[in-house]
């Protein structure tokens, strides 16, 4: 199925799971589904289709957090367990689509995005049976980051600020609940997509101008020094792609070519280390 926009989190010892987007029409799906191996197949459907939501792992069951639809950006909070069952799991300080997430220990961390008007600016926090808090502000309100966990820290890699592309490096530490800015790409980039692996941040495609632009360029950032290197090439350009790791390899599902179609592609990276 050729998704654009997803969600995707892996279980630990099970699938990965593929959540929502945007169709190949730029429909929003409700779909809820299982990739393990190279083979995806239905699991289950989310409360209600929606895309541009974010998905993070915690205690070993999936969340699913905000989203756009036709209704409007989202608030919600899902819980989906191994089996594709949906359970309310809370409401987001604020309702936010464009968003993108990262667990840090038993802490999944929501980055930025967009409340129906305007980019937002906030990391909320959010843990199983308590409510979300906003625990630091960014500074300047973002969507379509490249977001991912990695050491320990939240590392957060370009996106859209208002009409304009960012190429700041940011990591959020939350043992400080502090943002720091540790470098550039190369140049400003949204729609990306972001993994962790190997004590690395990878930011993968995504788009070089506000709507057109897609790179299949795969960089490599050191999330100390900020330094950021090419690690390799996706097999053609896409933006809007998910990505998580697994293992030692990171999964990119989906995605939007240069031709604005949405992919079907499933793809394991081994970046350059």
């Amino acid at each position: 199925m050729a998704v654009q926009l997803p969600a995707v989190t892996s279980l630990p010892g099970g699938p990965t799971l593929l959540l929502g987007g945007l169709s190949a029409s730029d429909t929003s799906l409700g779909t809820i589904v299982a990739i393990e191996g190279n083979r995806a197949g239905a699991l289950g459907n989310l409360p209600q289709a929606l895309h541009d939501a974010a998905a993070a792992t915690l205690g070993g069951q999936a969340y699913f957090f905000g989203g756009g639809g036709t209704a409007g950006s989202s608030a919600d909070i899902v819980r989906i367990d191994r089996k594709g069952i949906t359970s309310p799991a809370g409401r987001l300080v604020t309702a936010a689509s464009d968003v993108e997430a990262a667990t840090v220990g038993n802490t999944a961390y929501v980055v930025g995005g967009y409340d129906g008007s305007s980019p937002l600016r906030s990391i909320v926090a959010y843990r199983p049976g308590a409510p979300p808090r906003t625990v630091a502000m960014l500074p300047l309100g973002l969507r379509y980051a490249a977001v991912a966990p990695v050491a320990g820290r939240v590392m957060i890699a370009g996106g859209t600020s208002g009409t304009a592309l960012s190429a700041a490096i940011f990591a959020f530490d939350p043992k400080t609940n502090r943002v720091s800015r540790v470098g550039s790409l190369p140049a400003p980039l949204t729609h990306a997509a972001g993994a962790g692996l190997g004590g690395a941040f990878y930011v993968i495609g995504g788009r070089t101008t506000l709507l057109a632009g897609q790179t299949a360029n795969i960089l490599r950032v050191d999330p100390t020094s900020g330094t950021v290197k090419l690690a390799g090439h996706l097999p053609r350009p896409l933006s809007d792609t998910g990505a998580v790791a697994r293992g030692q390899s990171v999964l990119v599902a989906g995605g939007r070519d240069a031709a604005g179609q949405a992919s079907d592609e499933l793809l394991s990276l081994d970046p350059v280390q």
